[in-house]
């Protein structure tokens, strides 16, 4: 590996230009992180199915008052229809987006999804305390967007052959454009 060569990089956001160069090990630093973040969600499902049956109601039902959730919060564990969906909903869609992030496959889907979780937690587990406000959800969340950014399922991962594959004699991402959105 050579670690001479840089990358650019950039956008435009709020009507500044950012750039940047990254260092040639960046893109082994971006599979490690899309590898160990997804290990962190897929095992957090997997500890859920080991305790089975998971019940979110007492989450749901004892979230801080100071939370700007916790009426919503409170209004979901109410309904023993939406904590049966969430028993299931939450432990499958953590098995789910930790697989696809290890796999390196739909990799800007499974990360949407894994920082809309890890937002939804944060905001359950916020006391309103300052102090309070940066924490490890919030993190997670942040790291889940930044593996989406970067497009780390093209880095040893499995979206770089799905965007290849040839559909009437085109590349998936170019036959079908709006792909590039959940594959990366």
């Amino acid at each position: 590996m050579s670690t001479n060569t840089t990358n650019e990089f950039g956008g435009e956001f709020g009507g500044v230009t950012l750039l940047g160069k990254a260092h040639s090990l960046s893109a082994l630093f971006i599979v490690l992180l899309r590898a160990t973040i997804g290990g962190m969600i897929l095992f957090a499902g997997f500890g859920k199915l080991a305790e089975w049956p998971f019940d979110a109601s007492g989450y749901l039902a004892n979230v801080d008052p100071a939370s700007p959730v916790s009426g919503l919060y409170g209004a979901m564990a109410a309904m023993p229809w939406f904590v049966e969906f969430a028993n299931v909903f939450v432990p499958a869609t953590q098995v789910l987006i930790g697989a696809a992030l290890i796999a390196g496959a739909f990799v800007r889907l499974a990360a949407l999804g894994g920082a809309a979780q890890m937002l939804l937690f944060y905001l359950g587990g916020w006391s309103g305390d300052i102090l309070a406000l940066f924490d490890s959800t919030l993190v997670y969340a942040v790291v889940f967007l930044t593996v989406a950014a970067f497009g780390a399922g093209r880095v040893l991962g499995l979206d770089a052959r799905i965007e290849r594959i040839e559909v009437g004699g085109l590349a998936l991402t170019e036959r079908f454009p709006k792909l590039r959105y959940i594959l990366g």
